[in-house]
């Protein structure tokens, strides 16, 4: 999920950069490494140490990760199906990042 994604889903008067200022304060447990920026990268290099942790999170997860630091969104990215339903209890363990079907040449 992306920053953009967020404050989309949270309406008027919220964007990217303010998600990012709350993720950063969010409580322990929070999945703040499950959140991207909009080319799929990480953007937490200057606030996490180490500095590669987010992406290191996230490639245990199975999401990978090109030579420039970016995954792409079009494998990976997780789109809510309806905002309007809390997820069960079985999604809310899952992963935000979904695998999007095999048959776009199998890219993992």
């Amino acid at each position: 999920m992306t920053y953009g994604q967020i404050a989309e889903l949270l309406g008027e008067g919220y964007t990217p950069r303010t998600v990012g200022f709350v993720m950063h304060a969010s409580p322990s447990g929070t999945p703040w490494h499950r959140v991207l920026n909009a080319r799929g990268a990480c953007s937490t290099g200057r606030v996490v140490l180490p500095q590669d942790k987010q992406q290191r999170l996230l490639e245990v997860e199975g999401v990978v990760f090109d030579k420039n630091g970016r995954c792409d969104l079009q494998t990976f990215l997780w789109i809510p199906r309806d905002r309007s339903i809390a997820p069960s209890d079985a999604e809310s363990k899952t992963t935000l990042f979904k695998k999007k079907s095999a048959a776009k040449g199998g890219k993992r």
